[in-house]
């Protein structure tokens, strides 16, 4: 199953680009991309800010920043090498911070055992904030991980 924003439910719905509001250390993000693209940014008070915007204009917000010279990313004060367990570690945060938003959590229910795709993602860690692997890799485990969990427990329905 492709994930992209333009792609049917539920591959559709587990795009960076659709609006799922969640929180991470007191940051309200409206979407995944919005999250992502904040890391670009050095300044708390324009991540906050960022972090508000869904798809495009999260995307677009963030597209001149070069952080890959430095292969230097930021949040909330901290600096994070693109290639650092600390990243990772922070990537893995906000997809668990996105995973308690209820409609993201069925849109992954919905996708079954399907293996998730990102044919437009980019591969290489320098020139990207999120690989296609880093993506997909991450939604799958919080579906095979997660849900089964949470159909047990009723909170998923």
């Amino acid at each position: 199953m492709d994930v992209g924003s333009g792609s049917k439910y539920p591959a559709g719905a587990l795009s960076n680009f659709s609006p799922h509001p969640f929180s991470i250390d007191g940051i309200e993000c409206n979407s995944m991309e919005g999250f992502l693209q904040s890391l670009k940014f050095k300044s708390p008070e324009m991540q906050a800010e960022v972090c508000k915007l869904v798809g495009f204009a999260a995307k677009k917000k963030g597209r001149n920043k070069n952080w890959q010279q430095t292969q230097t990313l930021y949040w909330r004060g901290k600096e994070y090498k693109r290639k650092s367990k600390e990243y990772q570690e922070l990537l893995d945060r906000a997809y668990e911070a996105m995973y308690k938003n209820s409609k993201f959590k069925k849109a992954l229910w919905a996708s079954n055992s399907a293996r998730l795709t990102h044919s437009i993602g980019k591969s290489k860690e320098a020139d990207t904030v999120l690989t296609k692997s880093e993506f997909c890799s991450r939604l799958m485990k919080l579906r095979d991980n997660g849900t089964l969990k949470d159909i047990k427990s009723k909170k998923l329905l």
